[in-house]
């Protein structure tokens, strides 16, 4: 199950918190007005929550018209690409920022399908519907004669793929929210969450094999076993807790408190987000792409969420988050928390349509 993947589910998830919104903020936006104008209309003031959700349902709803779109935290408004100008009143009515892009998302979902032709491991991609264009990634250890056929493959792309390079090393970040143990792996607890009736939690997919027991420390007790575990092509496993363990709805900030997490939500690019795991505590960015592929050398794992977050050995399986939604799963990255990074997640509503599981 990837991003991509599940557009309809976010589509139908989305469709009813539209409703609400455009009821709410844009009408009451509008319900001041007592002369028409022909200015443009200014777009709505929003949440990053309330622009992923406004993003999935008006981007569907212009089908081919519509490029992408992303979150300005600068505005707190949502910017959505168009390639056709008869789209611009459509958008702003929603409440949204018109922006004439050139090319479509076809023609980028075409693009951005030929560099799996020449990706070697240590190389990323997705689309940016910031630069309306492929961005391709490679990290330190693509040199030479590979980093000249990754480049010769952006530049055969005709002008709509970028390279860019992410210093370190693009790999799963095993060394081990909270730590967990398995044998000779610490990983970081990432949210817990309720399957059939029965506590569990998700984490990372490579932190362990099925079957596997974990604890809360090392060397102790197990408190669970590892039931699915899916990676590559995914990164996420869930743990079914085989004792009587306190598992609250809720990430450890490493503060002495907690974050209190009622549900989960799709991540939007510009989105501001936070990242707890057990080696390096709690840290902040952006979210900067959406269905990413990342070639690690075990292999490449399908939509990830992209971010400027830094993590470090350890934090595998902990979790991003936005206020008390939940985003993702750390899965890798490159870099660390001392000079920063590129870090990737596995979208949590994938790992929990996956396993069949909620929040909480």
């Amino acid at each position: 199950m990837t991003h991509r993947t599940s557009s309809s589910r976010r589509r139908a998830a989305a469709a009813t918190a539209l409703a609400a919104l455009l009821a709410g903020t844009f009408a009451g936006a509008q319900a001041g007005a007592t002369t028409p104008t022909t200015a443009s209309p200014a777009p709505a003031t929003l949440s990053s929550s309330e622009a992923g959700t406004l993003a999935t349902t008006l981007t569907d709803r212009l089908g081919a018209d519509a490029a992408g779109a992303y979150y300005n935290a600068d505005s707190a408004t949502l910017v959505v690409n168009v390639v056709d100008e008869a789209a611009i009143p459509a958008v702003e009515e929603a409440g949204a920022a018109p922006r004439v892009v050139e090319h479509s998302l076809a023609e980028l979902e075409d693009a951005r399908s030929r560099v799996e032709e020449f990706a070697v491991p240590g190389t990323s991609w997705a689309i940016d519907p910031v630069t309306n264009m492929v961005k391709v990634t490679v990290d330190d250890t693509v040199t030479g004669t590979a980093l000249a056929a990754v480049r010769d493959g952006v530049e055969a792309l005709d002008g709509m793929a970028t390279l860019r390079h992410a210093p370190g090393t693009f790999e799963p970040y095993i060394a081990g929210g909270q730590a967990i143990y398995s044998g000779g792996a610490r990983c970081s607890l990432g949210f817990n969450v309720t399957v059939d009736g029965r506590p569990a939690f998700l984490t990372a997919g490579h932190c362990g094999e099925e079957g596997s027991t974990w604890s809360d420390a090392s060397g102790g007790a197990g408190i669970g076993t590892m039931t699915v575990g899916e990676f590559p092509g995914s990164d996420y496993a869930l743990v079914e807790y085989t004792g009587q363990t306190d598992a609250p709805s809720a990430v450890d900030l490493h503060d002495g408190t907690t974050q209190e997490i009622t549900g989960a939500a799709e991540a939007t690019v510009g989105q501001e987000v936070r990242r707890s795991g057990s080696t390096t505590g709690v840290h902040g960015g952006t979210v900067t792409a959406l269905d990413v592929s990342v070639r690690y050398p075990q292999g490449t794992v399908e939509g990830t969420i992209e971010t400027t977050v830094c993590a470090e050995p350890g934090d595998s399986g902990g979790a991003l988050f936005a206020g008390s939604s939940a985003i993702g799963l750390t899965s890798g990255g490159s870099g660390d928390c001392t000079a920063g990074g590129t870090t990737f997640f596995f979208p949590v509503t994938d790992a929990l349509e996956a396993v069949g599981a909620t929040i909480p």
